[in-house]
């Protein structure tokens, strides 16, 4: 079985080519720790990968909170610092979910599982966006311009996670029919 390890390995996503006679490296080729990994490994990093996006979530919203009690004046770099790094999480996270369904739908001929993981990567897009809107209508510059869309705003996120959590079941459940 593949372990939390091998996972972190997939972080690392390259092997340097040989160096060509003009000195230029080669492309390189991309490791992939799951490709014989089994499809419950796969589903397992995809909930794993979910936990890492939820963490990221958290020191978001735990930035922004930061950000609205450090002024005024206020702390606007250490915020932009917070932000590019739950960024970078974020975009790492979607590589390799998207690698896990290029997995699933083409070599392991698992089109159903592929969907689910492509719909969790989309519900994952919508709520990252309405998060931001969110926190950028909390700003202090913005702050009371429209509690009714705020409102809306939160309850979409908060059906965005209902529908997140239903995915994972599914996947889940058709990914134990699947082995």
């Amino acid at each position: 079985m593949i372990t939390t390890e091998a996972a972190a390995e997939s972080a690392v996503p390259a092997v340097p080519g040989d160096s060509g006679a003009s000195g230029a490296p080669e492309r390189e080729q991309l490791v992939w720790p799951w490709k014989d990994a089994a499809i419950r490994a796969l589903v397992q990093r995809i909930h794993q990968l979910q936990a890492e996006r939820a963490q990221a979530f958290r020191r978001l919203e735990e930035g922004h909170r930061q950000y609205l009690s450090s002024g005024p004046p206020y702390d606007f770099p250490r915020y932009r610092s917070t932000v590019h790094e739950v960024t970078q999480a974020f975009a790492a996270a979607s590589r390799e979910v998207l690698a896990v369904e290029a997995e699933l739908a083409g070599p392991r001929a698992q089109p159903l599982l592929a969907s689910h993981v492509r719909r969790l990567q989309q519900l994952e897009e919508t709520r990252l966006a309405t998060v931001a809107l969110l926190q950028l209508m909390g700003t202090p510059e913005l702050t009371g311009q429209d509690s009714l869309q705020m409102h809306q705003l939160k309850m979409k996120v908060i059906k965005t996670m209902e529908a997140i959590s239903e995915v994972l079941q599914d996947l889940r459940f058709d990914a134990e029919s699947a082995e």
